[in-house]
This record gives structure tokens, C-alpha cells and sequence, in this order.
């Protein structure tokens, strides 16, 4: 292919964001595996009982490992934000809960305003493959099941993202096992190129709350028995279960040129293959599917596969799929390929486990962050490398520490390859992007600059201050930036809630200082334009900045989190009156005082349950007329504090 077809098929990776277990965010998965660290760690109790079910010898209805990559803080979650009550949030897979809050993540590192993508055809493809929470609320016992539990069917994984953030596109959950998050991406790819969608996100989300499948797998003889993932190792014996949730925003890589997107990397190419009848089972890898979908990936992206500098691999540490993945990697990818430069293979999953669904979309993240930085960390776990390799037939190796990627006179090229026991292959094909053409900032004069930053609630928006004043002293990731830019990017990229702040500096450090009570600039006409701003208007931004300023990176939302899970009372966030209590239990969205009772899910049913409920509780008589005449949350308070009152 030409270059220019090749520009027009590629898609641009132009926002990440990820909870993986050590990282909260691709900054410190990068800085995890640039130092090498193992975050695998012991089974939590909120999980599973591991000292009953563990057993060092893999036998049936035990689990082989005591240790795995784990979500802390797996139950925290921002309900108010995304307007739940504390009952909704509760009874809502936790899965929906933080892949919500990462798909938010991910936005705002694309730059792109949520407010401004309802409405449009912008797709979500979602790789999941369990659905544990709804599974353990039903094993509760029938007369525990209610219908709240229609809303954590994994169907409404990718549902709940495109309803709360109002996108029509495509909405589709993809299992394929393993492959699932990269099949998701390939899908989303394809959804691009063919112009059904304008914007894709895709995600993979994994949560581990029960031991079923750990159980199975230890029987099957697929899990680690230390439960680290070792990759290419002679003791490799299995994987080792991981969480995690990962999301990526995806655009045509021309329409992110010409919107000013910062392209963190390129999809030039992808490719999906099914193994068929090419092994003696279904379950059993095939090395002719991987010989097919690595050909076929690098064929799509018009891409000599001798050209391929790293490959981000499946990785599992599968006694049976390693040797087939190496061998098909250096069948496919050595043809050609110079003597002095071997083909770098390494695994996210040494470091964090294998999140299966999501496993494929953990490892993409680490590919864009490998050719960001121009190096491939150490694969870890490999001490005396598996015989059953022809290493020294094969040009590729596994890194042992952190090392350069080759300088040439083209874009390092990266594959990540996924594959699912559903005999699904999957490889992603990418490439640097195009280093930016650095805007030189204008002249310390032309200032002063106005910084606009809001949030959801006070404390988001102290918490939000905080976080961009670390980001523009010295030291903080702002100063790599021109200031114009950063105040662009603040106003333009990034969505305006009712809790705002603006301030006006010439420097950094003044607007740093600014943010954190320090004397403010006062007098110049933006400080009328920041008083507007803090008082609700939408200033024209075009007006304020002149010509458009270079998107450049933000401190991400600060969430507002608390502790949500299935038996435990919710955190008080409406008080500990009776109003609030009743509020918990029943209300089915978020609210103020105005709000209408029967907008909420408090109807005439519920209010029979309230009466009964309010009665034990206050060891008086209730009168139903009394409850049945009020109409919003606001009387509803009024009403149970006279009957706190006569019940003292």
C-alpha cells in the first residue's frame, strides 16, 4: 500500500486510561515495568477463603496458587458523579461501576468533551467475559434475587457506558475468552475505517470475585502454581489470574490529525483468525492460527513483519502455547529480519497477572507506552529459558532489563497478540506516531492567561485545584508544556461542571499559586471573563484565545469515591436521619431536595415498604396518607424529622 492509503485505513490511539493492579493510571503502569515490578500478591480474604481452597499439589476443588494480580479498593466508587443513590450503586456490578469511571479517564486524556459526544454515533466495544457479581447475588438464594439484578447482566456492560455518556453508535460486549479486549479493538478498528462510527471506545474489564474459575483451571492444570505468570521459562506451568480494567479512545488517524488530537499511537493494521480444525481440539492451540492471523494483521497494515520491532505477546506462561506462540513470531516475523536485530517479545502479564478478557487491552497499553518512550522493559520470571524453544533457530528475544528500541529511519512498529481458549486468535498492528510540530509559545508579554477548572462537588474541585497547582510548580508535568496551551486545553478540552474556579497569571508558578489561595491577578479584562466563568457562563473560548492553542495532557478528575458492596450499610453521603436512611434503601437515582419522589423509584409500592420499614424503626404507628401526600425529596425530610421529633 501507499503511504496515503495507508494514513487513510490507520486509526489513531488518541487517549488511554487503566486500574490494573500496582497502577492506577498508564503513567504508573509504565513506571512499574520500566523497574521491573512484580504486583502480583496474595489472594485478598474479600475474595475468597485461599487457606481452604489453596493446595500445593493440583487436585480437584482446589485452587493451585494463594497469589494473583488484584484491584484494591475494588468496591470504591463515585455514585454521585454518574447521579446513583447508595442502593443503586451498591447492587451494580462493580465491573459497571469502574469501567465507567475508566472510560471517563480515558476521555479526558483524548481530549474529548463528553457533553459534546452525546448525541453522536461515537461506538463502545467491551471485552468481558465474566459476570461474578450477579452470579454470587443469585447463589444468595431465591428470595434474595430482585429485579435490580436485570441491570448486571454482561450485556449492559458496554450498555451502561453509551447510556450515561448518551452515545447512539455501535454497543456491543465481545467474549472470545482471552482475546476478547482485542477483538474488541479490531472491531472498533473496523468500525472506523468503514465510517459507521466517528469515535470508538474500547475496553476490556475484568473482575475476579469468586474462585470458580480458578478451580476449574487448577484441575485443568492451567494455573501457576506460585501464581506468577513465566513466560518463555522452562517452570512455566500456567497462568496467574489478574484484574483489570482498561480503555483506549479510538479515531481515524486523519480526522485526529485535523481535530489537533494528541496521537499517542497508530492501529495501522489488525486481524482476527479462528484455529478451526487445525489442531485435534477445540481447547488445544493451533500454530497454524497463529501463523494466519499474524500474517494476516501485518498484511493489513502493509507492513514487512521483518519490520516488526516488539511484539507485546499473549504471554500467559502456558507450558503447551508458549513454544507455539515464540515459534510462529519468528516463522512469521524473522523472515528477512537482520542478523543484529532480533525481534523483542515480552508480557504485561509477568508484571500483573493475566486479566483474561482485558488481558489483551492491558498488554496494548503497554505497547503504546513502549514506543512513547522508545524502550521494551524487562519481560519477567524467565531464569533458564524453555527447552522446548529452537532459540537459537528463532531471531527474537526476551528482554531481560530495560533496553532501547532499535533507531531507525522509520516509526517503530509494535504487534500485541491475543489469544482466547475459544480458539480465537487476535493481533494488533502498530506504529509511533509522527513526533508533533512543537507551537512555539508566544512571548511572556502576550500574557496573562486565564485557567478554567471545575468539578462535580467542593471537594472535587479543592481536590481538582490541588492537583493542577502539583502539576504547574516545578517539578509537575506542566512545566514540559507552554502555559497558552494548558489554559486552551483546560477551557476547550475538558467538560465544565457547576463547581468551578478560574484564575489569571503570567507564569506557571503564578497561576499555581493563584489555585492554592495565593493573591490572584485582579484588574485585567480576563478577570471579568473569570468571574463569568466561576458565576456558570460559557465565555467564547475563540474570543478568549485567538487562534486554536495544542491539546496537551491534564490532571486527570479526582474521584470522589466511597465504599459500595452487597451487605454492608452505604456509606452515610445523605446523613444518618431517617431521611437518608430511606433515601438509601430506596431511592433508584441520584437527587437534590427538589427532586420528585416518583422520578427517583419511590412510587406508591415503595412508599407501602417505607411505612412498614419506618414503623420498626420509630416504634410508632405511621400513618400511609401522611407519606402518600408527599411529592419531593425536600418534604420527604421535612416529614421524617417531625417523626424522629415525636419518637424522642
Amino acid at each position: 500500500m501507499k503511504r496515503s492509503d495507508v494514513d487513510t485505513r490507520s486509526v489513531a490511539v488518541i487517549g488511554m486510561a487503566c486500574r490494573l493492579p500496582g497502577a492506577s493510571a498508564p503513567d504508573e503502569l509504565w513506571a512499574l515495568l520500566r523497574d521491573a515490578v512484580d504486583t502480583t500478591s496474595e489472594t485478598p480474604r474479600d475474595r475468597y477463603d485461599v487457606d481452604a481452597l489453596h493446595s500445593p499439589v493440583p487436585r480437584q476443588g482446589h485452587i493451585a496458587a494463594r497469589r494473583g494480580g488484584y484491584l484494591e479498593q475494588v468496591a470504591d466508587f463515585d455514585a454521585e458523579f454518574f447521579g446513583m443513590s447508595a442502593t443503586e450503586a451498591t447492587e451494580l456490578d462493580p465491573q459497571q461501576r469502574l469501567l465507567l469511571m475508566t472510560a471517563w479517564d480515558a476521555l479526558e486524556d483524548a481530549g474529548q468533551r463528553p457533553d459534546r459526544l452525546a448525541g453522536s454515533r461515537t461506538a463502545v466495544f467491551v471485552g468481558n467475559t465474566r459476570a461474578d457479581h450477579l452470579e454470587l447475588a443469585l447463589r444468595r438464594g431465591p428470595e434474595t434475587v430482585t429485579a435490580a439484578q436485570l441491570n448486571n447482566f454482561r450485556s449492559l456492560l458496554a450498555a451502561r457506558v453509551s447510556h450515561f455518556f448518551d452515545l447512539r453508535g455501535p454497543s456491543v460486549v465481545v467474549d472470545t475468552a482471552c482475546s476478547s479486549s482485542l477483538v474488541a479493538v479490531h472491531q472498533a478498528v473496523q468500525s472506523l475505517r468503514s465510517g459507521e462510527s466517528p469515535l470508538a471506545i474500547a475496553a476490556g474489564v475484568n473482575l475476579a470475585l469468586r474462585p470458580d474459575e480458578g478451580l476449574v483451571l487448577t484441575h485443568a492444570g492451567g494455573m501457576a502454581g506460585d501464581g506468577r505468570s513465566k513466560f518463555g521459562d522452562a517452570s512455566a506451568d500456567g497462568y496467574s489470574p489478574s484484574d483489570a480494567v482498561a480503555v483506549v479512545v479510538l479515531k481515524r488517524l486523519q480526522d485526529a490529525i485535523a481535530d489537533g488530537d494528541r496521537i499517542r499511537a497508530v492501529i495501522q493494521g489488525s486481524a482476527v483468525s479462528n484455529d478451526g480444525r487445525t489442531s485435534d481440539s477445540v481447547l488445544n492451540p493451533s500454530l497454524q492460527g497463529q501463523l494466519d492471523v499474524l500474517r494476516w494483521a501485518y498484511e493489513d497494515a502493509g507492513i514487512d513483519p521483518a519490520d516488526v520491532d516488539y511484539v507485546e505477546a499473549h504471554g500467559s506462561g502456558s507450558p503447551a502455547l508458549d513454544p507455539l506462540e515464540l515459534r510462529a513470531l519468528g516463522e512469521v516475523c524473522g523472515a528477512g529480519r537482520p542478523a543484529d536485530r532480533p525481534l523483542l517479545v515480552g508480557s504485561v502479564k509477568t508484571n500483573i497477572g493475566h486479566a483474561e478478557a482485558a488481558g489483551g487491552l492491558a498488554g496494548l497499553i503497554k505497547a503504546v507506552l513502549c514506543l512513547e518512550h522508545g524502550q521494551v522493559p524487562a519481560s519477567l520470571n524467565v531464569n533458564t529459558p524453555n527447552p522446548k524453544v529452537p532459540w537459537d533457530s528463532l531471531p527474537l528475544t526476551l528482554p531481560s532489563a530495560l533496553q532501547d528500541l532499535p533507531a531507525l529511519d522509520r516509526p517503530a512498529v509494535a504487534g500485541v497478540s491475543g489469544q482466547g481458549s475459544s480458539a480465537l486468535n487476535a493481533h494488533i498492528v502498530l506504529r509511533q506516531a509522527d513526533t508533533p510540530r512543537v507551537r512555539t509559545e508566544p512571548p511572556a508579554d502576550q500574557g496573562p492567561h486565564l485557567l478554567a477548572i471545575s468539578a462535580h462537588s467542593e471537594a472535587a474541585l479543592a481536590d481538582l485545584a490541588a492537583a493542577y497547582a502539583r502539576y504547574l510548580r516545578p517539578g509537575g508535568a506542566g512545566q514540559a508544556h507552554a502555559l497558552r496551551d494548558i489554559c486552551y486545553s483546560a477551557a476547550t478540552r475538558r467538560t465544565h461542571h457547576a463547581h468551578r474556579l478560574a484564575v489569571v497569571g503570567r507564569t506557571h508558578e503564578e497561576l499555581a499559586a493563584a489555585l492554592t489561595g495565593g493573591p490572584g491577578m485582579t484588574g485585567h479584562p480576563l478577570s471579568a471573563v473569570a468571574a463569568a466563568y466561576v458565576a456558570g457562563e460559557e465565555p467564547s473560548w475563540p474570543s478568549v484565545f485567538g487562534e486554536p492553542g495544542r491539546f496537551v495532557p491534564l490532571p486527570g478528575y479526582p474521584w470522589q469515591t466511597r465504599r459500595y458492596w452487597p451487605g454492608e450499610e452505604p456509606a452515610a453521603a445523605d446523613g444518618d436521619d431517617l431521611a437518608g436512611w430511606v433515601l438509601r434503601e430506596h431511592a433508584r437515582t441520584g437527587f437534590d431536595d427538589g427532586s420528585s419522589l416518583t422520578d427517583i423509584g419511590i412510587d406508591s409500592l415503595a412508599k407501602l415498604r417505607i411505612v412498614v420499614e419506618l414503623a420498626k424503626r420509630c416504634h410508632q404507628e405511621v400513618d400511609p396518607e401522611e407519606l402518600g401526600r408527599l411529592r419531593t425529596v425536600g418534604e420527604l425530610r421535612q416529614w421524617t424529622r417531625a417523626l424522629e421529633a415525636a419518637a424522642r
